[in-house]
């Protein structure tokens, strides 16, 4: 991998989840946005977003660059379904975004392309698919969990180490996310101030929960 993405991966914050379950998928996401890991520039930020009626995806590193590359694929599937007369699977989808990042990370900048993404979907046959797409470009199906690059990372994947177990129902995976990102919000500073859980079932993609931070101020 470039040296300026390997020097970026972990301090781009942010904590992301993908669990696979028995009958779909779960994705989450903290709330957090910061400059550089250590100022804090929005705390009402959703990571994790449906692009279209069958495919969510959420993104760790720079903004601008995940926001382009969701734009993009949006319009890519949009063109592909209309010159193919169907729409694309979900690993079709995958390897559109993971093409793009390659493309991106090669070209000559200034400031290097740095955008990993999760991508979960529907395909028309009912199954649900989880990938992760790293800033390089490389695609790996997940068959279990992933936290791709995001800074809170190594907390979540210790966690769900543990936790996980093939089988799991949506509820079970909805249930291990939220734990999932708390842990991290607890320990990554550039994580938290909230959650976003989705989940892709053959029924569709449903917003299941959205939890915000309130701070209090207690005397002792």
């Amino acid at each position: 991998m470039d040296e300026n993405l390997k020097k970026n991966i972990l301090s781009t914050g942010t904590s992301l989840v993908g669990i696979v379950c028995k009958d779909g998928i779960v994705m989450a996401g903290d709330r957090k946005t910061t400059a550089g890991g250590q100022i804090v520039m929005s705390k009402n930020t959703q990571k994790v977003c449906p692009i279209n009626d069958y495919l969510v995806i959420s993104g760790t590193g720079t903004s601008s660059d995940i926001e382009v590359a969701k734009k993009l694929i949006r319009a890519q599937l949009k063109l592909k379904e209309l010159r193919d007369k169907k729409r694309a699977t979900v690993k079709e989808a995958a390897n559109l975004i993971a093409a793009s990042n390659y493309r991106n990370s090669r070209q000559p900048a200034m400031i290097p392309f740095i955008a990993g993404l999760m991508v979960g979907g529907f395909n028309e046959n009912g199954t649900a698919e989880l990938y992760s797409v790293e800033p390089a470009g490389s695609t790996m199906k997940i068959e279990d969990f992933d936290a791709n690059f995001s800074s809170g990372m190594p907390y979540i994947l210790g966690l769900l180490e543990k936790m996980y177990k093939k089988g799991l129902t949506i509820e079970e995976g909805i249930n291990l996310a939220i734990d999932a990102i708390k842990s991290s919000s607890e320990r990554d500073t550039a994580s938290g101030q909230g959650i976003d859980v989705f989940t892709i079932t053959s029924d569709g993609i449903r917003h299941v929960a959205k939890q915000k931070v309130e701070t209090v101020y207690k005397e002792h």
